[in-house]
């Protein structure tokens, strides 16, 4: 693993200081020079903020072997009575909205005021080459060398569920290491939006002014997740474009149902660039969190998301397991081949298939 400390100069080739460069997946995390490490010592070692050593553990979880994930869940089940005390923030936006320089501008400012801010991504297409996403990062020079920082890439390879599931687990981590502060970007559109939403506290919805039509592409549901929309880019010429757009956005937001029960989202402007408006948005953000506690829905909202991230893991384990199942791979080419010719409904594949598997659909 990179040490934070020592890494050269930025290149087009590497990431920042303070963004672990995952490898592939499969690989054994301690392979190489290094010896493995015991669950105990990966515990202490994320407890007392030894960052290679949390690095190693986030890895470990990442693994897509089948031999560290016991030692992974052992590790997990002892950080997670530390885990719990941030406030998980979801971000998510249309290309070129400037989700990354907003995270640089608000991660430094909360790092200022004595946070401790980890980055972390989620992002479907990164399962299409199974590289890291986040090389986009390496603009993030002053919040990665940072070392009230940490920045993670987006876990590679496997469905959206598996990047999920281990970006759930890398911030229980990062919880157990002291980060009070979890910003979770949202890299690719559609799906990934819902995932990051299930996982996060707040959840913040970026667009830029003067990018077209109200709703700029995104499914009114995308909306309709959000606790706040933040229109960035609000500076020189774009000014009165990103009022205008706050206002639109803002009587749009009127007929909406908000996402989280005791909270009313609204419309916010701010520059990245400039810092104008990124204090008020953290302001906005810890209102929206002191008044969901007083409310109860801030923990209503991490019990359910505990509960479905139980059955998320049980469908996807069923998923993998008919897929892998032999005798379901045989007949499947035949079975779909009748389907596609018009010769047999699709109801009754699906239920030789579910039986090949060992299970009664119809009971």
């Amino acid at each position: 693993m990179i040490d934070p400390t020592k890494q050269d100069k930025p290149s087009a080739l590497k990431v920042m200081p303070g963004i672990e460069q995952p490898g592939n997946r499969a690989d054994n995390p301690t392979s190489g020079k290094r010896r493995s490490l015991s669950t105990e010592e990966y515990v202490e070692g994320v407890l007392s903020g030894d960052r290679t050593r949390l690095g190693r553990a986030i890895t470990l979880i990442e693994s897509n072997s089948r031999s560290h994930f016991e030692q992974a869940r052992e590790v997990i089940q002892e950080l997670l009575p530390r885990a719990g005390k941030s406030i998980r923030i979801g971000i998510t936006g249309v290309p070129g909205a400037g989700k990354s320089t907003f995270i640089e501008a608000l991660g430094t400012k909360l790092v200022e005021q004595g946070h401790r801010v980890a980055v972390t991504a989620v992002d479907p297409s990164s399962t299409v080459t199974g590289g890291s996403i986040m090389g986009d990062k390496t603009r993030m020079e002053s919040l990665a060398a940072n070392p009230g920082a940490f920045i993670r890439p987006s876990p590679s390879g496997g469905a959206l569920g598996g990047v999920a599931r281990k970006t759930r687990e890398t911030m229980i981590v990062f919880e157990a290491a002291g980060y009070d502060v979890i910003l979770v970007e949202t890299m690719g559109v559609g799906q990934s939006e819902i995932t990051v939403r299930s996982m996060v506290d707040f959840f913040l919805l970026v667009l830029v002014p003067g990018a077209g039509d109200e709703l700029q592409g995104l499914k009114k549901g995308v909306v309709e997740l959000a606790d706040a929309i933040l229109i960035n880019k609000a500076d020189g010429e774009n000014i009165s474009a990103a009022n205008r757009a706050k206002r639109e956005y803002e009587n749009a937001l009127h007929y909406l149902t908000p996402a989280t029960k005791s909270w009313t989202p609204h419309a916010y402007t701010a520059s990245s660039t400039t810092g104008d408006g990124i204090d008020h948005v953290w302001q906005v953000i810890e209102e929206f969190a002191a008044l969901t506690r007083e409310a109860g829905d801030f923990q209503q909202r991490r019990r359910e998301q505990a509960r479905d991230w139980v059955h998320e893991m049980v469908r996807e384990a069923l998923v993998k397991a008919f897929a892998q199942h032999g005798d379901v791979r045989k007949r499947m080419p035949e079975l779909e081949t009748l389907v596609m010719d018009g010769r047999l409904p699709a109801t009754t594949a699906a239920h030789e298939l579910l039986k090949t598997f060992g299970v009664d659909a119809l009971a």
